[in-house]
């Protein structure tokens, strides 16, 4: 019986144990799937699917690589949140983080009248205290701004001179935003005048660093264009302007749309600038233009609001009448059109004429004829204000049988010629004629207008200006000197490299040749040498002949970037011209080389001009041609706004009235030079001039009539004085006191 009951007793006992096993086994099961879906759960919800969810027991086991240590700390953390921390086992790990990249260092500096703002990040080696130091003494009486902020990273390279230029640029500048970055200055900036602005840009140019690169947009306010002018002809040469003007730049488009219309071809410009007396002036112009392309012929002339328009002698007298009918009908109301049929020139056995000659070297020649001994005096007067009194040399006579305005044609003829560089100014009966060369793009368009508002808008003229861009000063082109010392030291920068001894150059330096060829650009009216070198190792005659190919490579290199290269010549001197020791690597690199040698300092004269075609005598306007009568010197009071100075007129004689009589002194005029008094009035005035001329312009040089085109026809013109001319100018104040050039 005992056995029995030991036999249950285990039984029982045994079967408790097997089922106190399976229902511990069971639970563990389940509390290690609970805790696993859980977990896994709020990793996913959390979008951490890197995460690998293990589970033994009670324990809970994070497996996987996270994007960063960040990334594995949050996942850890909200894993805690589920599961008590000690049941985390941790085996994730992060990825390795790059190192950090230093920042962006940039800096803005803003000039006004009220001072310098600074902002941007910069290194934190930068001086920050002489920086400041130096903008302040830089802003005066204004305030310096600091908002910089500093970063501990090492000065990136070109920071420095970076850094330097653009003080340098700001301290120019008044009204000026620079930023600087590493080998990089931006500038933007805004001045009072297309002069000022012209010096800031040579003034940028001129002390750039090598190696750091510029980006200037400097402007400058349109210019005001007084009288605002536009003078388009068509002629045997075809449709062309003589002078271009518009308000805005639609204008202008609609301006060259009605050139092109009628025939007009090649580059046109018109400048756009202040002072339109109408804001319909586009409009007026293209009806104007389109009437004379119906015409075939003549010209037109804008002064202001006043219109001359003169057809040619070949126009149909039908025709005329229709187009300048419609013409009139249509034009806005502000404008005034002045229509005239020329008419047939009839030939004369002499013309009269006058001419001045500016050279190149600032000297100038006055000659031909002038109306009486004091209208030369004063027309010689007139040209030492203009040129310098050691540079004009006169050589002048009286013809008291010249047309009526005759002094006043010469004198704006010479201020016409003050816009050339060097070049001649005709005056005839029939046409003045200015031809030269110049460095103003608008040289043209000022020297009509100045015609049209002295002499009025039929005033018959020939403009041919040739532009040289060489003499323009807005371009702040450089000197040989100043070409081939950035061409070397672009070189000195980033040397060429050439592969092993071949006379190809390696594809990456496309970006150098690129530099280059950025230079050459402003400096292809130079003659310079490519001079190739080469170190010791090898034979000279195969040195020579290497260097010569690599510089003819440089050469050919330019030419596919779109640079003229007809002045350069290539030259190989091998091994000939070392720079460093050949008996190291660092010598010999230094010794394979191209340089760029200026061969000549002065440019290849025409190159850099741009040649406008030749004005023909445009036909006479006048009525049949009478016997030429004497005519009384014009007064200076039909130039009003022509402005002497009084210390280039001492010495002149007095001036004369409408009838050619001497004025007679007042108290209000100013009080001539005692010494002039004395002259007798038959002196010829260029008797001094003579005698101080330079022998370039000795009295035996060519005739006028041998040197400058006379007219073809000849008959007399009679000029409108001013008072008659649509633009009729202000009456001349009685006092001629304060007068300054």
């Amino acid at each position: 019986m005992r056995g029995r009951i030991t036999v249950l007793t285990t039984t029982a006992f045994v079967g408790a144990l097997v089922l106190s096993a399976f229902i511990a086994g069971g639970s563990a099961t389940i509390i290690e799937q609970r805790s696993r879906k859980a977990v896994k759960l709020a990793l996913e919800a959390a979008s951490h699917s890197w995460v690998q969810v293990e589970t033994d027991g009670l324990q809970v086991i994070l497996l996987g690589t996270a994007p960063s240590e960040a990334e594995r700390f949050r996942a850890v953390t909200l894993v805690s949140t589920v599961v008590d921390s000690s049941r985390i086992v941790d085996n994730t790990d992060a990825e390795v983080e790059k190192a950090i990249a230093p920042p962006d260092f940039s800096l803005q500096m803003l000039r006004n009248d009220e001072g310098i703002s600074l902002i941007g990040l910069v290194p934190a080696g930068t001086d920050r205290k002489a920086l400041l130091g130096r903008l302040t003494q830089l802003a005066g009486d204004g305030t310096v701004t600091d908002m910089l902020e500093s970063a501990d990273y090492p000065v990136p390279g070109g920071w420095k001179s970076a850094l330097d230029f653009g003080i340098t640029a700001l301290s120019e500048l008044p009204r000026a935003k620079v930023s600087i970055l590493p080998g990089k200055v931006g500038v933007e900036a805004i001045t009072d005048s297309p002069e000022e602005k012209a010096d800031a840009e040579t003034f940028l140019n001129r002390r750039r660093p090598t190696e750091i690169k510029l980006e200037a947009k400097i402007s400058a306010p349109r210019p005001v264009i007084t009288p605002f002018t536009l003078r388009f002809l068509i002629d045997i040469d075809g449709p062309r302007f003589d002078a271009c003007s518009a308000d805005t730049e639609r204008a202008s488009g609609r301006i060259m749309a009605a050139a092109r219309k009628v025939g007009a071809k090649g580059d046109l410009d018109c400048t756009v600038g202040m002072g339109v007396p109408s804001p319909q002036w586009g409009a007026a112009v293209e009806m104007a233009i389109a009437a004379l392309g119906q015409l075939g012929g003549g010209t037109v002339t804008f002064s202001d609001a006043d219109i001359a328009l003169v057809a040619a002698d070949t126009t149909d007298p039908v025709v005329y009448d229709r187009v300048v009918g419609d013409l009139e009908s249509n034009l806005p109301e502000v404008f005034s059109l002045k229509a005239e049929l020329a008419k047939k020139a009839e030939a004369k056995d002499t013309v009269p004429e006058f001419s001045a000659l500016l050279r190149e070297d600032g000297q100038v020649e006055l000659r031909g004829r002038v109306t009486s001994d004091r209208s030369r005096a004063a027309l010689e007067s007139f040209a030492h204000a203009q040129f310098g009194a050691k540079s004009v040399y006169a050589a002048t006579r009286v013809d008291t049988g010249l047309p009526e305005g005759w002094p006043l044609r010469t004198l704006t003829a010479l201020e016409a010629l003050k816009l050339m560089h060097d070049g001649t100014v005709t005056v005839t009966p029939d046409v003045i004629r200015l031809s030269g060369v110049t460095g103003d793009r608008q040289a043209s368009d000022k020297a009509a207008g100045l015609f049209a508002r002295r002499l009025g808008e039929t005033a018959p003229i020939a403009l041919s200006v040739k532009y040289d861009r060489r003499l323009d000063a807005m371009l702040s082109l450089p000197d040989g000197n100043e070409c081939v010392a950035r061409l070397n030291g672009a070189l000195a920068k980033h040397k060429l490299a050439f592969e092993p001894s071949a006379a190809r150059i390696k594809a990456e330096d496309a970006e150098q040749l690129d530099a280059l060829a950025k230079v050459m650009a402003q400096c292809q009216d130079y003659r310079m040498e490519v001079a190739g070198h080469t170190d010791s190792q090898g034979s000279d005659e195969g040195n020579r002949k290497l260097s010569q190919a690599r510089a003819e490579a440089v050469i050919t290199a330019l030419e596919a970037r779109g640079v003229q290269t007809r002045n350069l010549t290539p030259k190989g001197y091998g091994e000939s011209q070392p720079i460093a020791d050949n008996d190291t690597d660092k010598g010999r690199e230094s010794n394979r080389r191209i340089e760029f040698v200026l061969l000549d300092a002065k440019p290849v004269g025409g190159e850099g001009q741009v040649d406008l075609p030749v004005t023909p005598p445009e036909p006479p306007v006048s009525a049949p041609p009478a016997p030429p009568k004497p005519s009384p010197v014009a007064p200076i009071e039909a130039m009003p706004d022509l402005v002497l100075d009084e210390s280039a007129v001492e010495g002149a004689a007095p001036m004369e009235d409408a009838h050619g009589e001497p004025m007679p002194e007042s108290s209000d005029a100013p009080a001539a030079d005692a010494s002039a008094a004395d002259v007798p009035a038959d002196t010829p005035p260029a008797a001094d001039a003579a005698t101080t001329a330079p022998e370039a312009v000795a009295p035996d040089a060519a005739a006028p009539d041998a040197a400058l085109p006379a007219a073809e026809a000849a008959i007399e013109i009679q000029v409108n004085p001013a008072a008659q001319s649509p633009g009729h100018p202000k009456p001349r104040p009685k006092k001629l006191g304060g007068l300054n050039n």
